[in-house]
């Protein structure tokens, strides 16, 4: 089994479209005014974000994007540092990773998983 989409409510559906495309390479699939788009990646997930007037996840929820090396996961953060996002250097956690507020309200986590966790 594997998950096949998810959707998520953020009070600026373009910025936050925007957001997954330029650092994550998802790519938009369809787009309904500033209310409703559909993002892929290249694994077959679908991202829907749908348009809220105020985001209130809880603050421990946020979405991950696993990245193959180390050095990847420093370049998004120093893209995202030089693009003006705050953001903090990565960490040694349950992998190499650091958390960014994405456009729209949602907290991502991005990381490079260490090898003998799975």
């Amino acid at each position: 089994m594997k998950l096949n989409h998810l959707n998520l409510t953020v009070t600026d559906v373009n910025a936050a479209r925007e957001f997954f495309e330029k650092y994550f390479d998802l790519q938009t699939k369809s787009i309904h005014g500033d209310s409703f788009a559909v993002l892929t990646d290249d694994n077959g997930l679908l991202l829907a974000l749908m348009k809220g007037t105020q985001v209130n996840y809880p603050k421990s929820f946020h979405i991950g994007f696993s990245l193959e090396s180390e050095e990847r996961v420093n370049e998004i953060n120093q893209r995202l540092k030089d693009d003006g996002f705050d953001v903090k250097p990565p960490q040694r956690l349950h992998g190499w990773t650091f958390y960014v507020k994405a456009p729209g309200g949602v907290t991502v986590e991005i990381l490079c998983r260490m090898r003998h966790i799975q």
